[in-house]
């Protein structure tokens, strides 16, 4: 089957268009919905098998980064959410998107429920805004969205991405293999909290976790943001090395483009 995939939008969030392109090269079909027209009725969750939280700086960040847009599904659409949720579909979210879902309790480990709020995304350590390209490290974790995928170099823009959590819960997040992406160098390595490798201070170098079914994925990188070659700063260097050994460079970036590839071809299995 072809998978529909229900865009999240609202105001302050400005990735949709991004992200709905991703999915469609992955081979899916997408709506960019307002979640003022789920709350009227005018679409419904069940209708979809991805749900997809986008970047974005939602009513401005102004209760802190998500926090808005998550009362607001709270307050209005949060059995339809657990019901889609219960329907082994699957759900992600990208920088702003993972901020929301972070406040809506999404990744549950054992012994939680969903709903019950596990970890928090704080300011970065420096109290900046930060944009820039990161390398992160896929943990061999259950993720469904990241099989396959080892280093992925993607760019950043958020100023609370600083991953925290108690360290009861850190541990159960990496027994279960729940830490689906750590910031690390370009070989790998764990970026064991240096800037700019880490850039925000999050703890364990944290980039990205999932529930305890896999099918749950947030991030603060945007892989959405880096599908072409040519989004790349390092573009035109890459590409004259590609010329001068008689190669081309190629037009996607595949393993940034495989986490929404993932996604499209668990529901056709």
């Amino acid at each position: 089957m072809v998978p529909k995939v229900l865009i999240m939008s609202g105001y302050g969030i400005n990735c949709e268009a991004e992200t709905a392109h991703a999915f469609q090269l992955a081979g899916a079909k997408t709506d960019i919905v307002h979640i003022n027209d789920l709350i009227a009725g005018k679409k419904k969750m069940k209708d979809y098998e991805i749900i997809m939280f986008p970047g974005g700086f939602s009513y401005g960040d102004d209760t802190g980064s998500g926090n808005a847009f998550a009362n607001k599904i709270k307050n209005n659409l949060f059995e339809d959410l657990k019901e889609f949720i219960d329907s082994g579909k699957l759900i992600l979210g990208i920088c702003n998107g993972f901020q929301v879902m972070t406040n809506l309790g999404l990744f549950k480990i054992p012994d939680k429920n969903y709903g019950d709020r596990i970890s928090a995304l704080q300011s970065n350590l420096n109290n900046r805004y930060e944009c820039r390209w990161v390398h992160i490290k896929e943990n061999n974790s259950i993720c469904i969205f990241t099989k396959g995928i080892d280093v992925l170099h993607v760019p950043i823009a958020h100023g609370e991405g600083r991953f925290y959590c108690d360290i009861e819960t850190f541990e159960k997040l990496k027994e279960n293999n729940q830490i689906v992406f750590t910031y690390c160098n370009e070989s790998g390595d764990f970026a064991n909290l240096e800037y700019p490798l880490n850039p925000n201070g999050a703890l364990y170098d944290i980039a990205g976790i999932c529930d305890e079914t896999g099918r749950i994925f947030g991030l603060m990188p945007h892989p959405e943001r880096a599908l072409y070659s040519t989004n790349e700063p390092e573009f035109h260097l890459k590409r004259e090395i590609a010329k001068r050994n008689g190669e081309m460079l190629s037009k996607f970036i595949e393993c940034n483009m495989q986490i929404f590839k993932n996604a499209v071809n668990y529901f056709k299995k």
